[in-house]
């Protein structure tokens, strides 16, 4: 089932005895879509509703200044230039971490990468795949055709590991390759292009069987993206009076230098009677039984200050 559209509470098979009133509707990030799908689907059992419809980070934050959405989700924290456009405030909340995955096709080959070879595969400067030890041949490097927060994050790091010029955003002007609508579109080419490599959400990679690089890390170490080396990343996250926070090549040991956090957008006032069912959902969302499942669909899950930080913004959305 295609998670684009993805309109929950159709998925549900157990029955449903009363619904608590009408659905909740949010639009963004594709990166989260995977988790965002089984947490609704699960939260749906409670009667309450929620559509999410995975369009990316770009248009679910036009989505959300647009007011056309109860809440946004963005893998890029919003800007001080888009919140001050929402007149009803902004209310900005980490729901989990994540790994951005270099996944590649090509059989036979255990793929390595340090951070400038890296840097030259999606500049265009490495174009076979002997300069990374594989068996010759060309390479196809797949993009993202869309505005989208897991371009923001990947290019933030290609920015810290040097000698990166497209420059860092939801868009670039990429200098090679081919695009792919969302995470679900870039995974899908690559599992169906021999001998191309691109950047996915690591839920991607286990949803469509991708093969993965071992990245090279600030201190040194190949590393791959998991829940453990992800966490390690992201508790070197500083958040901020907004709750945004990066860190686009953490020096940690252990750690995965492509790691990010993920975000929901709500309202802080206006909200009426949903009020109350946005909070319920959201709550759920951290919950310490939501929260545990991240690791099996290939995301990390909150823990410590920044969980807590997130559960109490909650609380900030009003009517």
């Amino acid at each position: 089932m295609k998670l684009k559209n993805l309109i929950v509470a159709g998925l549900v098979a157990a029955p449903v005895a009363t619904l608590a009133g009408p659905a909740l509707n949010g639009a963004g990030a594709t990166f989260p879509a995977p988790i965002y799908q089984r947490w609704f689907q699960d939260y749906a059992a409670t009667g309450n509703r929620v559509n999410y419809q995975s369009v990316g980070s770009g248009a679910g934050v036009r989505q959300f200044i647009a007011g056309t959405v109860d809440f946004g989700a963005t893998d890029e924290p919003i800007s001080s230039k888009e919140a001050a456009k929402v007149k009803r405030g902004v209310v900005q909340i980490p729901m989990v971490g994540g790994t951005i995955a270099i996944a590649y096709n090509k059989p036979g080959c255990s793929l390595k990468l340090t951070q400038k070879q890296t840097v030259d595969i999606f500049s265009g400067r490495i174009k076979d795949w002997k300069a990374v030890g594989c068996a010759a041949g060309p390479m196809t490097v797949v993009h993202r055709s869309d505005g989208s927060g897991t371009t923001y994050a990947f290019t933030n790091s290609l920015d810290a590991f040097g000698g990166w010029k497209p420059g860092v955003g939801k868009s670039v002007n990429w200098p090679v390759g081919i695009g792919g609508k969302g995470n679900e579109g870039v995974s899908g080419t690559i599992r169906q292009t021999a001998g191309s490599i691109g950047y996915v959400n690591t839920g991607f990679v286990r949803a469509n069987k991708l093969q993965v690089a071992a990245l090279q890390n600030k201190s040194g170490q190949f590393v791959l993206p998991t829940a453990k080396s992800g966490a390690i990343a992201l508790n070197s996250i500083k958040l901020d009076a907004n709750l945004a926070g990066e860190s686009p090549n953490p020096s940690a040991s252990g750690a995965y230098p492509i790691s990010t956090l993920t975000w929901i957008l709500a309202y802080k006032t206006g909200n009426g009677a949903k009020a109350d069912d946005i909070q319920k959902a959201l709550n759920y969302a951290l919950s310490s039984k939501a929260q545990m499942i991240a690791d099996d669909l290939g995301y990390v899950p909150l823990a410590g200050s920044i969980l807590n930080k997130s559960r109490l913004a909650v609380k900030r959305i009003a009517n």
